[in-house]
């Protein structure tokens, strides 16, 4: 495989006990680097807490609980994406996926109306997601859906979203804005605030198709979001890293969460993707206590993790108003 950039042990420290929350990892429709079991094994020798199996196709939380069943010391996280083969806004697959130990429920991604619509080219040199071939394959068989709106006409929540919305707060699970619009994300993040979602977290707000200006960034902060920031969204060249770093201090460290996006077959490993994205960070003069609070303490809280000794009080009396 291709050579690609070794984290520094400072930065393995510093991400002992993360969770990633965003990888996307074998078995699946698409090619992947590495298998769950392969990935809990090897998180486990490094000391990372766990991660949060995601699909734009299928709902992973059955075999997360075979992943934690086989690693008990790891907790592998289940997950469903709202896209068309589940139904799209599709409450009775939330509600299910809730009743299974599902952690995390990502608004339409693929099948999104922003993603669909979207007019922003990729820059210059960037790798083109792998779900672009899939979708193209798709259209191409006759067996493409329409985009999913999230927004009914007047631009307010519609009553599918409402109801998944009502669905995760019940479950206490964490809400993940897939890749909506700006205008779309902040819609539904205060309804779900409105709600009583606890966990929230705006997905890659960098990424091509979402492009969200910090000062919006900054606005979805009071309702609870917190704003991801993953590896390969930079890496790949979808964004530049002044950009992301500009993003990050924009906004907040305490504002952000770290995640990888990692699994493809071309990209470094997904167990170096936290340490790596904290090297950067430690280059460019954050200090270790900003990155362990977006690579370990964010992180945990929306996996739904129990605080760590080293986390501020305000996690702690978060994760108790959240329990």
């Amino acid at each position: 495989m291709t050579e690609h950039p070794q984290p520094t042990p400072r930065a393995r420290e510093l991400v002992r006990g993360s969770y990633d929350l965003h990888v996307h990892i074998a078995p699946d429709v698409m090619r992947r680097r590495i298998t769950d079991l392969e990935l809990a094994e090897r998180y486990e020798q490094l000391g990372l807490a766990g991660f949060v199996l995601k699909s734009h196709y299928v709902p992973t939380q059955e075999r997360a609980e075979l992943v934690r069943a086989l690693h008990p010391g790891v907790d592998a996280l289940g997950a469903i994406t709202l896209n068309a083969s589940v139904g799209g806004m599709n409450p009775v697959a939330v509600e299910i996926a809730g009743r299974g130990g599902a952690q995390f429920v990502w608004l339409p991604t693929v099948d999104s109306a922003n993603q669909r619509t979207c007019a922003s080219e990729e820059p210059e040199g960037a790798k083109p997601p792998m779900w672009a071939q899939l979708q193209q394959d798709l259209r191409d068989a006759g067996i493409d859906s329409p985009a999913i709106p999230v927004l009914d006409a007047a631009g307010e929540v519609d009553a599918r979203t409402g109801q998944v919305l009502d669905v995760i707060a019940k479950h206490d699970m964490t809400l993940a804005t897939g890749h909506l619009h700006g205008d779309e994300s902040a819609k539904v993040i205060a309804a779900a605030h409105a709600r009583g979602v606890q966990r929230i977290v705006v997905t890659h707000p960098e990424f091509t198709s979402q492009r969200i200006p910090v000062e919006q960034q900054r606005a979805l902060v009071p309702q609870g979001a917190l704003l991801e920031r993953c590896f390969t969204t930079a890496y790949t060249g979808k964004v530049d890293w002044e950009t992301w770093l500009h993003n990050i201090r924009g906004a907040g460290p305490e504002h952000s969460v770290l995640s990888s996006d990692l699994g493809q077959p071309f990209n470094p490993p997904v167990e170096d993707g936290l340490a790596l994205t904290a090297d950067i960070l430690l280059d460019n003069g954050f200090s270790e206590e900003e990155i362990r609070v977006m690579a370990v303490h964010n992180t945990r809280f929306l996996a739904g993790a129990e605080p760590l000794a080293d986390a501020p009080a305000h996690h702690t009396a978060k994760a108790r108003a959240a329990a």
